[in-house]
């Protein structure tokens, strides 16, 4: 696989997606971030208060570690606006080496322990943006990878595709996630195009912070030993320049596990985050069966 130089990552304005952004930055990538916050106070975290991070910012700093980033305000609920997006993209670097998908609907009865009757109907928006937006983003990314013959497509997923965690919309979300990866990698095999669904442990951002102080009893051991988005950002781009990338193609793999025992990549102090399988869940493994 080519050395990657162009990378997408959706929903970047802050949290997971701007640091695993950031993650990319750090290897010199030129980094197109999207998201639809031009000013602070758009975002609010689960206790209501103003969450910091715009797109601009983002991709101001991404410049700042050592790439080169490029914001595009894009709402992806909306298929014009993406479309434009990877137009964009094309015309002005003709090429594409990474997609994350990471771009999703927050409802903020998330995090409430409450049956999903109970909660907003809006919360099933995340399987529009969220699900259906991965794959309407995958879409556009297959057909420029493919035409280059190289690429990796990855889905930013959870240990929610296996257990019960935040209810049904976001569990199906994730699940879903990991699917496309299984089957968008026999569609792309032939053209040396990868993809990957990772389920990240908790993560440091925004929102997770708010969420510890919220809910300490559901979060403050989890948070002790949370993974940086910064350290997400470094599995990409490691699978994105690993050779034998195809063995792994189409998996659904947990960040701690893949970044220490194929990648040997630390996180904070030099620390290997916990694996939660034993806890929460182990990913299918991949089905060989095809039926056309």
């Amino acid at each position: 696989m080519s050395k990657p130089q162009i990378a997408l990552v959706t929903g970047a304005s802050r949290g997971a997606g701007k640091g695993i952004a950031l993650g990319l930055a750090e290897k010199g990538m030129t980094v197109y971030v999207t998201g639809r916050s031009t000013e602070v106070g758009s975002a609010k975290g689960w206790d209501g208060a103003t969450l910091p991070g715009t797109v601009l910012e983002t991709a101001e700093e991404i410049t700042k570690a050592g790439g080169k980033g490029i914001a595009v305000v894009c709402d992806h609920a909306d298929d014009a606006q993406v479309a434009a997006l990877f137009e964009q993209i094309k015309e002005e670097q003709g090429r594409l080496d990474i997609l994350v998908n990471n771009a999703a609907y927050i409802h903020p009865q998330l995090i409430e322990p409450k049956p999903f009757y109970e909660k907003g109907l809006d919360a099933q928006f995340i399987l529009d943006v969220g699900l259906r937006s991965a794959y309407v983003a995958s879409w556009h990314a297959a057909k420029i990878m493919a035409e280059q013959k190289s690429g990796l497509i990855v889905f930013t997923s959870s240990f929610g595709a296996s257990c019960y965690m935040h209810g049904a919309a976001y569990g199906a979300q994730k699940a879903g996630l990991d699917k496309f990866a299984h089957d968008m990698a026999v569609d792309l095999e032939d053209v040396n195009v990868q993809t990957l669904s990772i389920w990240m442990g908790p993560l440091v951002t925004e929102r997770a912070i708010i969420a510890a102080e919220v809910h300490p009893e559901q979060y403050t051991e989890f948070m002790a030993t949370a993974e940086t988005p910064e350290f997400i950002g470094r599995i990409v781009y490691a699978v994105a320049n690993d050779d034998k990338a195809s063995e792994i193609s189409g998996h659904t793999v947990i960040s701690a596990e893949i970044a220490k025992d194929r990648y040997n990549i630390s996180d904070r102090e030099g620390k290997f985050p916990p694996s939660y399988r034993e806890m929460l869940g182990s990913p299918n493994p991949p089905n060989p069966a095809k039926v056309y």
